[in-house]
């Protein structure tokens, strides 16, 4: 039930995209503390983007999840920016992340609702 969507304008060669998807799967699970059989992650890179009139690299995440804790979210914020610092060295002012609790009956899944 958790999604954690990241696009950034910063290249992610080939062959990191796995591991940086792999990071990202089990950071979330932990986080949210969901079995990551659970947790998607999608990575969109090199879209047109700009930030703060700048084009330098940049991200845009999103994450939701059934029950996110609001309290939790600037945790989360640190965390993920640090991830995406660690993996692509983008710095945290240039990450803008929106957080989402999705209601049970708005989440689709295996034909049904959560």
């Amino acid at each position: 039930m958790p999604l954690l969507k990241i696009q950034t304008s910063q290249p992610v060669a080939t062959g990191t995209q796995g591991a940086l998807l792999s990071k990202a799967s089990q950071a979330v699970a932990d986080m949210l503390g969901k079995p990551e059989r659970y947790v998607m992650v999608s990575l969109e890179h090199n879209p047109d983007m700009l930030f703060g009139g700048s084009d330098e690299p940049l991200a845009y995440l999103e994450m939701k999840s059934i029950g996110l804790p609001e309290a939790n979210t600037a945790e989360y914020s640190r965390r993920l920016a640090d991830l995406l610092n660690d993996e692509l060295g983008l710095p945290a002012d240039r990450v803008y992340i929106e957080f989402a609790d999705a209601p049970r009956a708005l989440w689709g899944w295996n034909g049904g609702t959560f």
